[in-house]
């Protein structure tokens, strides 16, 4: 039976895996508490891939007060030998009392299974204790096991009527400086930034983590067709960078090549990039969380593909008039009952700006009011 304690040490638990926000991808965020007579003896966060799991850290610190213990834990035990041993073979072996996990690995290599080797060896075993905290801790990581995709959010920088940039593409700066370093926290957490070719010849952006204190930084995908995207494009250093284009052109590859990035080549029917496809593949590399900082152009078309989960937007204390360039480039709406709807999850206040998250509710196939486009 779950009580109100439990509820106050799964809290801690989450906290705990939230210190692996920018560290543990590809794997999830965990966390784990190990409680003994009331108190807290021990606890542990899954820091990196080939680190120690959570449950290992803090059964290490707990030592024989584990005996008996219950360990709370934000994610269902592993079952199975990866790159470190099962940890729901640790607890057995530790002789916990009792375990409370927040939510069931969706890993398909889990799945229950963790659980499962618990009630063998004999622990009583309660899930589901703050489980929707714990899923959207772990989002991407949830997306990618269950869809094959990563958890793929739209960052948006606009003018409060919804404007992003003048008319000939001058952008910086609509929001503050706040909001700019609010915005490499996202950065931060992402597994990948993805922009377009438009955005890479107009900023030069360089899509690193700059003001955030993390030892990764993610990988930069650059969505560019026709291979067009300069070899001495800032985004070109710093990291890895991954080029998605719709066709071969060896010389163009060769020069990129040589400048450290990596070239998809991935065409759809209209000699586009396939962007589900992209996706896909990210998902495939390990990708949970993908961050877009892009244009008008390919906003728009991740939105109509309706690949877009999740929109952060900065929204400025100024208006840049009607012929600035908007958020997306959207064809028109055939019918106002077709509108895409969001969910607004939060807005608060960021320096002089807000910033709105909103998840988008249609994420399952391509929106039915601009499919004929």
């Amino acid at each position: 039976m779950v009580d109100a304690a439990d509820y106050g040490f799964m809290a801690e638990a989450l906290r705990l895996a939230e210190r692996g926000l920018y560290t543990a991808t590809p794997n999830p965020r965990v966390g784990c508490v190990i409680v003994k007579d009331g108190q807290i003896v021990g606890r542990g966060f899954h820091a990196r891939a080939g680190g120690p799991h959570a449950e290992v850290v803090a059964l290490q610190e707990a030592g024989e007060r584990a005996r008996g213990a219950t360990a709370y834990v934000s994610l269902e035990p592993c079952s199975h030998h990866g790159r470190t041993p099962p940890c729901a073979e640790a607890l057995v072996a530790a002789g916990v009392g009792r375990v409370v996990a927040a939510m069931q690995d969706p890993n398909p290599l889990v799945a229950g299974r963790g659980l499962e080797r618990l009630r063998q060896g004999g622990i009583p075993v309660e899930c589901g204790v703050l489980e929707a905290e714990a899923v959207a801790l772990n989002i991407g990581f949830v997306s990618r096991m269950t869809r094959g995709r990563p958890w793929v959010r739209m960052k948006i920088a606009a003018s409060l009527d919804g404007k992003t940039a003048l008319l000939d593409g001058r952008s910086q700066w609509i929001t503050s400086e706040a909001a700019r370093r609010d915005a490499h926290h996202w950065r931060a957490r992402a597994c990948a930034i993805l922009t377009g070719i438009g955005t890479v010849r107009e900023d030069d952006p360089q899509l690193t983590v700059r003001h955030v204190a993390t030892p990764r930084q993610p990988l930069r995908v650059v969505v560019d067709s026709r291979l067009e995207t300069p070899v001495g494009a800032r985004v070109l250093a710093g990291g890895p960078v991954l080029i998605a284009c719709a066709r071969e052109d060896r010389e163009a590859m060769d020069r990129l090549r040589a400048k450290g990035a990596e070239i998809l080549v991935l065409p759809n029917a209209s000699g586009k990039v396939d962007l589900p496809g992209l996706f896909r593949e990210l998902g495939r590399r390990g990708v949970n969380e993908v961050l877009v900082e892009a244009g008008v152009k390919l906003n728009g078309s991740l939105l109509r593909e309706a690949l877009v989960d999740e929109l952060v937007v900065y929204l400025a204390p100024c208006l840049l008039g009607d012929a600035a360039r908007g958020m997306a480039a959207l064809p028109p709406l055939r019918d106002l009952a077709a509108r895409l709807r969001l969910r607004v999850r939060e807005l608060r206040q960021v320096g002089e700006d807000l910033r709105l998250l909103a998840e988008v509710s249609q994420a399952a196939g391509v929106c039915p009011a601009w499919d004929s486009e």
